[in-house]
């Protein structure tokens, strides 16, 4: 109630019309889109989840049903704008009722842009939809179906696509949340450690910077913020270390959905601002150019978002005493944070990733780029904060 009354105001929320939770639930994909009339498919996904064979059984079942199916699955991390094209080409060459985008962040943001330009009535190009509330009129049905626990991007109005050789570009419209987001656990079981533990903390992430937004933040992304880091921080321990765990691997899913939902409202802002810029030049993966940047975005916001980072503390370490002011709590929130990264075996500083110091004012500059989500930072950045942020991550 306290939480209510102290940020109560005007808001919106929104998020998928449907959300299935159900492990197993990929393997009667076919029914779920007879359910709804669709007559042919079209899934976008990447060659290491052909490889991996989870899209076998989603496939099987559309077989079996006779329902007409494509499968583009050239998708790359980090997507290009050839990549996304190519993509919208075959749709437009095979008119599905249908795009289903199964995978992780970078298929499901490709199908929610293909699901746009794809329409029959849309006469927009990719390079008119980048920004915030650009993309116009309709976009065919959309599934999605995550199969890292991480980025949200099934319940989240965000594309992000590479433009250049280290820049990306943004498409944020409410068109891109999906008819339906299919969370089925049994799709996460076989991810490396690794993976897990920094899609893990990717989620944590947008969980911990749409609590602290300094636009749209409202009582109802709080409310998924904190359960989110209630799922994620109690299990994201026994989903790396004991991948086959299914109730762990269930819990992470469904936090991570939750944190999406949160920073669908209340968008995310410095950690991201930094992070893109790292795989921008170095291609390291999303999820650990967040890991590598948290802490210290975190420490540098102290002075504005103590009071929040403290009512988040014992949604992350509850079983921790916490006592002092906002800040003290604070800063044994960061070091708690920073010792969960270590123990899931993530690397911790850039200067492990062989990141050039000389190269540091670069990043700086670059991330000076991010004006959509630094403005949502509770602290202002300017590019001399970057760069010491930065520095404080090397070593």
């Amino acid at each position: 109630m306290l939480i209510v009354e102290a940020h109560m105001q005007a808001f919106t929320f929104s998020t998928a019309q449907h959300i299935i939770c159900e492990s197993g639930a990929a393997s009667r994909l076919a029914k779920i889109c007879q359910e709804q009339g669709f007559e042919s498919v079209m899934l976008v996904s990447d060659p290491s989840i052909v490889k991996l064979g989870l899209l076998q059984e989603a496939t099987q079942s559309i077989v079996q049903a006779k329902l007409p199916v494509e499968i583009f699955s050239e998708v790359e991390a980090d997507p290009s704008e050839a990549v996304v094209l190519k993509a919208l080409a075959l749709a437009k060459e095979v008119k599905p009722d249908v795009i289903i985008g199964f995978g992780g962040g970078s298929s499901m943001d490709v199908a929610k842009i293909v699901a746009l330009l794809a329409h029959p009535d849309s006469e927009q190009t990719l390079a008119d939809i980048y920004g915030v509330g650009n993309a116009k009129g309709k976009r065919l049905p959309l599934i999605q179906i995550p199969t890292t626990a991480g980025t949200g991007s099934e319940v989240t109005q965000v594309s992000i696509v590479t433009t250049g050789e280290t820049t990306k570009m943004g498409a944020v419209t409410p068109l891109f949340l999906p008819d339906i987001a299919i969370l089925d656990a049994s799709l996460t079981t076989g991810l490396p450690p690794h993976v897990t533990a920094a899609t893990g903390i990717d989620a944590m992430v947008h969980a911990i910077e749409a609590y602290t937004s300094a636009h749209k933040k409202n009582p109802m992304s709080d409310l998924m913020a904190k359960e989110a880091l209630h799922l994620l921080a109690a299990n994201i321990k026994t989903a790396t270390h004991q991948g086959s765990d299914i109730k762990a691997r269930e819990k992470m899913l469904l936090g991570a959905m939750m944190a999406g939902q949160a920073f669908a409202n209340s968008p995310v802002a410095a950690v991201h601002a930094l992070a893109y810029p790292l795989g921008g030049h170095f291609h390291i993966p999303h999820g650990l150019s967040n890991s590598l940047v948290l802490p210290h975005v975190m420490r540098f916001n102290l002075n504005d978002a103590a009071a929040f980072y403290a009512e988040l503390a014992p949604c992350i370490f509850p079983e921790q005493s916490f006592s002092g002011s906002d800040t003290h709590i604070s800063e044994q929130l960061i070091s708690g944070i920073e010792a969960m990264i270590k123990d899931l075996g993530l690397t911790s500083t850039l200067k492990e990733m062989n990141i050039p110091e000389s190269f540091l004012p670069k990043l700086a500059e670059d991330a000076m780029l991010q004006t959509r989500l630094l403005v949502n930072n509770p602290r202002e950045v300017i590019e001399q904060d970057a760069l010491a942020i930065y520095q404080a991550a090397y070593a």
